[in-house]
């Protein structure tokens, strides 16, 4: 598996580093492992007086400064990794350095929300998201998990999106550990339907308990069939959640209580690169500190 860990020298992104050192059955799989700093570019006219060799060795001081222990840390954990110094816009060269690299996974500390308004993860990011298809772990605010083994849900709803979280857990299995505890989550809707009037004036439900019932049970076989088909294909087990109401809100509180991870499938960019996550996992981001892997399909 082909990781790269973006690095600030902040506690967030030393999460990332905890994660890792924390994968024991990705450990002995020896990952390739990717440690990037992205330094702020220095001005043109104070780069030009300073001259190229100057200039570089600034970025380079800098960024040793953050990949050097870095880099020692995960030795301890038994982890090998390369290291590499960049400068420019942070989510451009992140992003630009993951298609290079063809990284499996990207694995980003992040705090909450950052202070520009309507972004769910800060602005770094945010912009790697906005640029790059590659999967993307985002550990926020809450400690990575610890312990090799994780309790790993997938959101599904039958759609490719869904299912390609589906195809990453599977073809990636060592990063969740050999004793990882999968689980298939779908929130069925809750069918509340208007009522009608009898001849009586007395208000009867559209559809009986029953005919709700048989729905619901129609609506998750068809969500979970295909990702189900998938695991037997794979000869791997998953428990199958069923929910029921607001997919974001109840897949977010299914994962605050229960899930160590969580897997969400989404599509790409939206116009002028903003990030479009789609609003089930828009909902999941917004109300859930669980550390949330986005996959495209």
């Amino acid at each position: 598996m082909k990781i790269l860990v973006p690095l600030d020298g902040s506690e967030y992104s030393r999460r990332a580093l905890a994660f890792l050192a924390s994968r024991s059955t990705l450990i002995g799989a020896q990952p390739e492992v990717h440690l990037l700093n992205v330094q702020p570019a220095i001005a043109r006219h104070a780069a030009a007086q300073l001259g190229r060799e100057v200039t570089r060795r600034i970025y380079q001081s800098e960024a040793d400064a953050v990949l050097g222990p870095a880099r020692k840390a995960l030795l301890k954990a038994g982890i090998e990794a390369e290291t590499r110094a960049d400068h420019g816009h942070a989510a451009e060269r992140i992003a630009l350095v993951a298609d290079e690299l063809k990284a499996d996974i990207i694995v980003l500390g992040a705090h909450g929300y950052s202070e520009i308004k309507g972004l769910l993860f800060g602005s770094v990011t945010h912009g790697v998201l906005a640029r790059s298809r590659r999967p993307v772990l985002v550990l926020r605010a809450t400690r990575a998990p610890r312990g090799d083994s994780l309790k790993t849900g997938i959101a599904i709803d039958g759609s490719k999106f869904g299912l390609a979280a589906v195809k990453f857990a599977l073809r990636h299995r060592d990063l969740f550990g050999a004793g990882a505890a999968l689980s298939l989550i779908h929130v069925v809707p809750d069918f509340v339907m208007p009522v009608i009037a009898d001849i009586g004036g007395v208000a009867v439900p559209t559809y009986t308990e029953q005919e709700v019932g048989r729905l619901q049970d129609a609506d998750f076989e068809r969500a979970v069939a295909p990702a189900r088909r998938l695991m037997e294909k794979a000869k791997a087990t998953a428990a199958e959640v069923r929910l029921e109401g607001m997919p974001g809100e109840q897949i977010a509180a299914y994962a605050k209580k229960n899930l160590d991870v969580l897997l969400v499938g989404s599509h790409g960019y939206g116009g002028f690169k903003t990030v479009v996550l789609g609003s089930v996992a828009t909902r999941i981001a917004a109300r859930c500190d669980t550390p949330l892997l986005i996959v495209r399909a």
